[in-house]
């Protein structure tokens, strides 16, 4: 794994790091459980103005902005999400509290005690704590470690007051309101950011970090790269919706786990192989390792098996693309989260010397056409370059 400066490029270009911490900190005070993004969406969207990025709108709300090269097509995309884990009310108790059910795939262990906002169909708030069934043990003794962990086994607390039966349809709660939870961030002077919703609001920032470096120092690009802001990945829809057939490699950036049997870097960037939907591209894969190695990035390769991408619902949805995984270390990923700085600075240099980069083949050009420079019969020399 190779060292690097963690704001400074071989090229000489840098990476703003106090913009990608500012910008990290502001996205994760924004609530956006998917299915409630559009907030978060318009921030984004004032924010690649502020930069003199251009963008378009898909009709509910993911975001595809352009990035201009010498050459228009085909072009790649490079895609993070902007949705977040979250939860709904199922139904209002008898006792003014409510049964909640979540909004993606998270643990009810990570939610017991998070603090959150209750959005209602009125347009009103209100604060609460989810909490198990059995919370006291003054109460309940041992059965408080004894009872199943469960969404069905957690309720939510509300901050009002709601003494007659009526109470919390009083403040307006139906079912379907969406509940989000605290993010909660802490950054410590050593570099590591704990935090609810890193994922993929590191990677968001990461990837507005690389592309404020290069419309300040990086001159034009050698073909058009799309920076794609999904809003439906925590519940498996992703890019799905915002490509458009132009493309022809898409690099999916996302958090790499943490945990033993992982090889996950906490400190560089990570460089996907597989996930649970498949090996992601030889040659795509290979180019990014290989701008790693010549950049001088701190780098690992990693197996993801319960683990997809925006990558995954792109190429579900019948898009004929190359893709890539590239990931910032996560500790403890949808749960209470943890990532050190260098890692998103690696994951921003290496984003920014793909943009950089020339496209992988000129046979992408066509969708369906001739072999050209596809070399369907020289995997083994590609390995060997690579290991040279």
């Amino acid at each position: 794994m190779a060292a690097t400066n963690p704001m400074e490029t071989r090229a000489g270009m840098v990476i703003d790091a106090d913009y990608l911490s500012n910008t990290l900190l502001r996205l994760l005070e924004i609530p956006s459980p998917t299915g409630m993004t559009d907030e978060i969406v318009g921030v984004v969207c004032k924010e690649l103005e502020a930069l003199g990025i251009g963008y378009e709108l898909t009709r509910r709300g993911a975001i595809r902005a352009d990035l201009a090269g010498r050459r228009s097509s085909p072009d790649r995309a490079i895609v993070s999400h902007l949705d977040v884990l979250g939860a709904m009310v199922k139904s209002v108790k008898p006792n003014q509290r409510l049964a909640v059910v979540p909004i993606g795939t998270w643990s009810p262990r990570f939610a017991e005690g998070a603090r959150v906002t209750v959005f209602t169909s009125s347009g009103l708030t209100a604060r609460g704590t989810l909490l198990p069934l059995k919370a006291s043990g003054h109460v309940f003794h041992h059965e408080i470690e004894t009872q199943d962990v469960t969404w069905e086994n957690l309720e939510c607390r509300l901050d009002e007051i709601t003494l007659d039966n009526g109470g919390a349809a009083t403040l307006g709660i139906e079912v379907g309101d969406f509940i989000a939870v605290d993010s909660q961030p802490e950054m410590s002077a050593n570099g590591f950011v704990n935090a609810r919703h890193l994922d993929d609001k590191a990677g968001v920032a990461s990837v507005l970090a690389a592309a404020k470096a290069l419309r300040e120092q990086g001159g034009e690009l050698p073909v058009d790269c799309h920076l794609l802001f999904t809003i439906t990945e925590e519940t498996g829809v992703g890019a799905s919706h915002v490509l458009h057939g132009d493309v022809a490699e898409m690099v999916s950036v996302d958090n790499g786990t943490l945990a033993p049997g992982q090889n996950t870097t906490e400190f560089g960037v990570t460089v996907g192989m597989m996930d649970s939907s498949g090996p992601f591209d030889f040659h795509l894969t290979r180019h990014l390792l290989r701008l790693c190695r010549d950049q001088e990035i701190a780098h690992a390769r990693d197996i993801f098996r319960y683990y997809r991408s925006d990558a995954a619902a792109a190429v579900e949805a019948g898009n004929d693309i190359r893709t890539a995984l590239v990931c910032f270390g996560l500790d403890a990923s949808h749960g209470y989260e943890r990532v050190h700085m260098s890692s998103l600075l690696a994951l921003s240099h290496l984003l920014m010397a793909y943009m950089r980069s020339a496209p992988l083949f000129d046979r992408d050009t066509d969708a369906i056409g001739p072999r050209g420079d596809l070399p369907l019969d020289a995997v083994s020399a590609e390995l060997r370059r690579f290991a040279d």
